[in-house]
């Protein structure tokens, strides 16, 4: 299993924060473009809460995937979690976590996640997974900070 951390300090309220980051509408803009990502199925459009589900399907090395992933954990506007149920991986978590810090809001990110394959997932994880997904969350983070802070 790997583990991969982001952080982003993001001038804006931990509020705001906290709903941008579950905002489904928001999640389409904030993805890499060249993947191509659309949300087919659960929750579409709005704010996902406790026990929903959302069905992504987008391009990750030029192959069309599809994740289904589920909210198991919610507490408005601190933490929320959501577990991949279906999808490409193994098993996937991401714990999302807000902190107010002096008037600013720390958002981080912990994905734990562990490739199929066996031996062969293993050296996926770590050779190519851990920093394209790294490179992933950092970039929907700047593009989520650049929105929170617009207002």
């Amino acid at each position: 299993m790997i583990t991969v951390e982001t952080n982003i300090q993001i001038d804006a309220p931990i509020e705001l924060c906290f709903d941008l980051a579950r905002d489904m509408d928001i999640h389409k803009r904030t993805a890499w473009p060249h993947t191509k990502e659309a949300i087919i199925d659960g929750v579409r459009t709005g704010l996902i809460g406790l026990n929903e589900t959302v069905t992504f399907e987008a391009t990750h090395f030029g192959v069309r995937q599809r994740l289904t992933s589920k909210v198991v954990e919610l507490d408005r506007p601190y933490l929320f979690v959501d577990e991949m149920q279906h999808g490409a991986f193994r098993s996937m978590r991401h714990t999302h976590i807000f902190e107010e810090v002096q008037g600013k809001t720390r958002m981080s990110d912990i994905v734990e996640f562990s490739a199929p394959y066996g031996p062969i997932g293993w050296i996926a994880e770590r050779l190519v997974l851990r920093s394209y997904l790294t490179r992933f969350l950092m970039h929907r983070n700047e593009q989520l900070k650049e929105i929170a802070e617009k207002g």
